[in-house]
């Protein structure tokens, strides 16, 4: 049985990948650039590329699962080349913004809705992983401040929201890759605990050994900040969503434990497990 893991170099991918092998799994990875490396020594190594379906076929030959994310160019590539390669199910990795009240005004939800659509259609069996908030989002905001300074700007400090670790967003890839009965379900999931984003900040401090100082700024200033290391259209949803969160509990789920039989890991065991990426 061939499992293969498109993005096995990004956050989760990686961790699907070392999981799969680790259960014992035939796993292809792919790369538009398979020479860069950076793949697990045991795993199959082929190019392609979600955007160009013509590189699809030889990727997906022989394969029966497939991890793959939400690339809305060239799903529809995607679909056919699964069919066409005899693929039983597709664990796509989507947004719990799909969900969200009104998320047809928001284009990162339409992008993955578009994705999920699709596979749904598609005759394949399907799992969709739908997270929240993205532990690894802070690299993208507070890395080079912390680095820098030790001091993180923020509009909205006690805004509060539930981050999820890419290692348990794995776990369920896997466990739906690898166990039966997750055929045609959404898992809608977010951390196991609602934090404050100042908590959040102090959880990093703890985790390098040095204090890292809050400074409130304007929603103006941090969004000038903000847009240097992350896309215009992902700092407005952002703002959004702490400036509604300002003093309100986010949203946690139990669903990681649920169908992985483990406790979700806590922000403070992301913020020790990535403790080298903000000194």
């Amino acid at each position: 049985m061939v499992m293969v893991v498109f993005g096995a170099r990004g956050s989760v991918g990686r961790h699907v990948a070392a999981g799969l092998l680790a259960a014992g799994e035939h796993v292809r990875v792919t790369s538009r650039d398979p020479g860069k490396g950076g793949f697990p020594a045991s795993a199959e190594v082929v190019a392609a590329d979600l955007e160009r379906p013509e590189t699809l076929p030889a990727a997906l030959e022989g394969a029966t699962k497939v991890f793959v994310y939400a690339i809305p160019d060239g799903v529809a590539g995607f679909v056919e080349a699964a069919r066409s390669a005899g693929v039983r199910q597709v664990v796509l990795l989507s947004s719990a913004a799909v969900v969200i009240e009104g998320f047809e005004r928001n284009p990162i939800a339409v992008q993955h809705q578009v994705v999920e659509t699709a596979v749904e259609e598609s005759g394949l069996d399907w799992t969709f992983i739908r997270p929240g908030m993205f532990a690894t989002n802070t690299l993208w905001w507070w890395q080079a401040a912390i680095r820098g300074g030790g001091v993180v700007r923020l509009p909205y400090p006690e805004a509060e929201t539930a981050p999820i670790h890419e290692k348990d967003l794995a776990a369920l890839a896997v466990t739906a890759l690898t166990e039966p009965g997750h055929e045609r379900r959404a898992y809608t999931v977010y951390g196991a605990e609602s934090l404050t984003l100042r908590r959040q900040v102090e959880h990093i401090g703890e985790a390098i050994g040095r204090p890292v100082t809050v400074e409130v700024v304007s929603e103006a200033q941090a969004r000038e900040e903000m847009g240097r290391t992350t896309p215009a259209v992902g700092v407005e949803v952002i703002m959004k969503q702490w400036a509604d969160r300002d003093g309100v509990p986010a949203e946690t789920s139990t669903v990681v434990e649920k169908v992985t039989g483990r406790p979700a890991r806590t922000f403070a065991e992301w913020a020790v497990d990535h403790a080298d990426d903000f000194r």
